[in-house]
């Protein structure tokens, strides 16, 4: 199990992976990363298709030697050590269980190999399948188990082995959308239990945003933001990570003034709007974008009192969630924002609005994040 002396479990150093094409040109799919991940910790590595973060998981397990830089396990250098040497296990989306195994046979599989005495493999088994829950039917096949269950076992066969880091590449795709949320929970549940290290690869911000300590996104091989998943969602480093973690307005323009508390911007509609800057002074005249969420934009009828940032628009759809409703709205300028509100409105604020209603949209000047072009 991991060594709670160590501070960081995993350190990747200036980490680089470059392929070629079939045409021989060189892709970079992971470009100059360097992150370090805590001992204990639940960690994510979350971004589009192609972003690099399976090929940096893969590199982690041995899977992918790098082109350069250096992977540091419990303060070792495993950089050119083969899988097999390394303190990890690896839970793949499929999940590669012996159809002809029980259930307890899968699990034991990689104790049997290292010729554990039977006496012990029985324990750590038994242990293992009452961690995920499977203790009864440790005699299926895994032809005779949901998805979800099947998931368990693997996670079981890999835990098992007592690695110091899991990782674990989007094992929850294959799962439909009820018991991918169940799992979620399940597997936040075993990473608490079972007291180790957790690297997970998944292109679903739900996922990450519901399970991690710490995220990293990553676009085009880049490591663009690490951060708690609330400092994610609520402070966005740069446009893609506003606009890839949940849903955004952008509104653009240029920085007009600063004070020691805000920063005025000269949207692009010649509307003026204004962002707590916490004390950063941007140069004046730069582009940027104010991104804003959509819970964050109130849409009534009657402007609300003491907020800096209010506009008038006219409603051009509306979307009904059950729990939530969607406005768009369209600013002067022609200037598209989208607000979301709950149904149930216990501050009594906001009015019931229709298609066609002239409105106004508004926002507190401390709920936009202000980002550079």
């Amino acid at each position: 199990m991991s060594q709670a002396s160590k501070e960081f479990a995993v350190e990747l150093r200036d980490l680089v992976k470059q392929y070629q094409d079939p045409n021989g040109e060189p892709v970079l799919a992971v470009d100059h990363i360097s992150l370090t991940i805590l001992d204990d910790e639940f960690f994510s590595l979350l971004g589009p298709s192609g972003c690099g973060k399976t090929t940096t998981l893969r590199m982690i397990a041995g899977l992918d030697i790098p082109t350069s830089g250096e992977i540091i396990l419990y303060g070792q250098d495993v950089t050119m050590q083969p899988a097999y040497r390394r303190p990890v296990n690896t839970v793949f989306q499929r999940y590669a269980l012996f159809p002809h195994m029980s259930v307890r046979d899968n699990v034991a599989f990689g104790l049997r190999m290292r010729r554990i005495p039977k006496s012990e493999i029985d324990g750590r088994v038994d242990a293992m399948l009452k961690l995920v829950r499977l203790d009864r039917q440790g005699d299926r096949r895994p032809g005779q188990l949901s998805g979800g269950q099947q998931q368990r076992v693997a996670l079981a066969r890999a835990l098992v082995n007592e690695p110091e880091v899991l990782l674990l590449d989007e094992p929850l795709g294959a799962l439909d959308l009820k018991l991918r949320q169940a799992m979620q929970e399940e597997l936040k549940r075993i990473q608490r239990e079972v007291g180790i290290t957790f690297i997970y690869v998944t292109h679903d911000q739900e996922e990450a945003l519901t399970m991690s300590d710490r995220i990293a996104v990553m676009n085009e091989g880049v490591v663009l933001q690490v951060d708690k998943p609330y400092d994610l969602y609520e402070e966005p480093k740069t446009r893609f990570v506003a606009d890839f973690i949940g849903e955004t307005n952008f509104l653009h323009g240029v920085v007009l003034d600063n004070d020691d508390e805000l920063t005025h911007v000269r949207l692009d509609t010649g509307q003026m709007a204004h962002v707590v800057n916490e004390g950063k002074q941007f140069p004046l005249e730069i582009k940027v974008a104010l991104a804003i969420r959509p819970e964050k934009i109130f849409v009534g009828t009657g402007a609300p009192p003491e907020v800096r940032n209010v506009f008038g628009g006219v409603v051009k759809n509306i979307v009904y969630f059950g729990t939530d409703t969607y406005y768009d709205v369209e600013l002067p300028g022609q200037v598209m924002v989208t607000a979301r509100q709950q149904n149930e409105d216990y501050t009594g604020t906001a009015a019931r609005v229709a298609l066609g209603d002239e409105v106004y949209v508004a926002w507190r000047a401390h709920n936009a994040s202000l980002l550079t072009e």
